[in-house]
């Protein structure tokens, strides 16, 4: 079974809210999924980009592949995760 990364969409029409799931290759975009693991809204200023960080990292393990979208927007929500500061 080929397992995709990928946007669904939702909300409303000129409204998009997207949920970023984890589903078969095969089913639908907005369909059936196994786990949702984030979401994505275009509409706020700036885009905001919310992420189980722990459950994408098990999916990647397990094999399933990130949609180009997706990859773009989990490197985006890494860049903007707050630095770790080591205290000395």
């Amino acid at each position: 079974m080929a397992v995709k990364i990928r946007l669904s969409r939702a909300g409303a029409r000129n409204r998009p809210y997207y949920r970023i799931v984890v589903s078969d290759a095969r089913s639908p975009r907005d369909g059936r999924f196994i786990e949702m693991v984030g979401t994505y809204d275009p509409r706020a200023n700036p885009a905001r980009v919310t992420v189980k960080r722990d459950r994408i990292d098990h999916w990647v393990g397990m094999g399933a592949q990130a949609t180009r979208t997706v990859a773009q927007l989990l490197r985006r929500a890494r860049e903007a995760e707050p630095k770790e500061i080591a205290q000395s």
